[in-house]
């Protein structure tokens, strides 16, 4: 089993490359909201995408986010 460090020098600069691109998803998706004549305001896709950092975001007793993250994504989009 590793240590909370090993984890951490393993896995560190992936999970903040990964969140950064969650970042720039997000800019772009408001930019192009903010640009758009028609209306459309996209759909509940961005609303599991704002849940799921929820779920990241809170501290769990137990260490089962990946496990909630595929239940949100694998419901109706």
């Amino acid at each position: 089993m590793l240590t909370p460090s090993k984890v951490l020098d393993l896995y560190f600069l992936e999970a903040r490359c990964m969140l950064i691109e969650v970042a720039a998803t997000l800019d772009r998706f408001d930019r192009a909201v903010d640009s758009d004549t028609n209306g459309d305001g996209g759909d509940d896709r961005i609303e599991k995408l704002y849940e799921s950092l929820q779920v990241l975001s809170s501290k769990s007793e137990t260490p089962d986010r990946s496990e909630q993250l595929l239940k949100l994504f694998s419901g109706p989009a």
